[in-house]
């Protein structure tokens, strides 16, 4: 698992030997990622979930999904973000949530994976702030994060990102918050977006040295086996999608050539008018 660390992040969505015998069951047995809580931590935002919280019941988050999204949903996008929203809800409403923008782009990464080639963007869009409000945060945050923290990868290297605690910076105190509060439990919860969110930094930095992510989850206080493994759910769940969509793209084209060669065979009684008029044309 070592190796996924010097893959560049587009290759995550590389094909793999498994083949779903259905398009609907590929995506629902894709979709595992985690239960544990995100870790989290931010120098100016903080959402944090205290004991006296009385959070609201899956159920509730799933419905205020559905209230904010009134549209229809194709079925391999919404058994994702079901599943999703479950196990974020699960993640959002622990005692030691903290909101942190390596979290947030872990989650934009994950999320604008899956929702790739979805029929419109601005449905897709409208499907993410439903997602997020209904977790009771705010969409627009966890976009304008994700762009801060990509801009500030693509300025960096290997050495300078896993450098940030000798650096002054707005990202480098995030960086260095989580990693003081990493060092406790009571404060700090680990999940696979946060993962993806590290990963997502090394690609942007073009850090492909394998030891830049030992280097960085030290740095950061992290269980790097965990982060490995994690990595790797992750890329079986997008080359999962990736052959769900292409056995949905095959069905639907599949469809229309159907339709098209049904509307090009005349009816009966088209053929029959068809054959008249042509005798009449021959006796005359």
């Amino acid at each position: 698992m070592a190796a996924i660390s010097s893959v560049p992040f587009a290759a995550l969505r590389g094909a793999s030997e498994w083949r779903p015998s259905s398009t609907v069951a590929a995506v629902s047995g894709a979709v595992v990622l985690s239960a544990r809580a995100r870790r989290g931590s931010r120098s100016v935002v903080r959402c944090v979930a205290t004991a006296g919280d009385v959070p609201p019941t899956v159920a509730e988050t799933k419905l205020n999904f559905l209230k904010s999204y009134k549209r229809p949903i194709p079925s391999i996008y919404t058994t994702v973000l079901q599943e999703l929203l479950v196990q974020q809800h699960l993640m959002r409403y622990k005692r030691t949530y903290q909101y942190d923008p390596v979290f947030a782009l872990g989650f934009v990464t994950v999320y604008d994976q899956l929702m790739e080639g979805y029929p419109s963007n601005e449905d897709r869009d409208s499907i993410f702030k439903a997602y997020i409000t209904a977790l009771n945060e705010d969409p627009d945050q966890y976009r304008a994060d994700a762009q801060k923290m990509e801009e500030w990868a693509r300025s960096q290297n290997g050495n300078s990102l896993v450098d940030f605690s000798s650096r002054d910076g707005e990202i480098e105190a995030i960086l260095k918050d989580i990693s003081e509060r990493a060092k406790g439990t009571a404060n700090f919860s680990y999940s696979r977006f946060f993962a993806v969110g590290l990963f997502r930094l090394l690609e942007l930095a073009n850090a492909t040295e394998p030891t830049v992510l030992d280097k960085l989850c030290a740095a950061l206080n992290i269980n790097k086996r965990s982060v490995d493994r994690d990595l790797d759910v992750y890329r079986n769940i997008l080359s999962k999608l990736v052959q769900a969509k292409e056995l949905l793209k095959e069905y639907v084209d599949r469809e229309k050539k159907k339709r098209e060669e049904r509307s090009e065979i005349p009816k009966p009684n088209e053929a029959v008018t068809k054959f008249d008029g042509d005798l009449y044309s021959m006796r005359h």
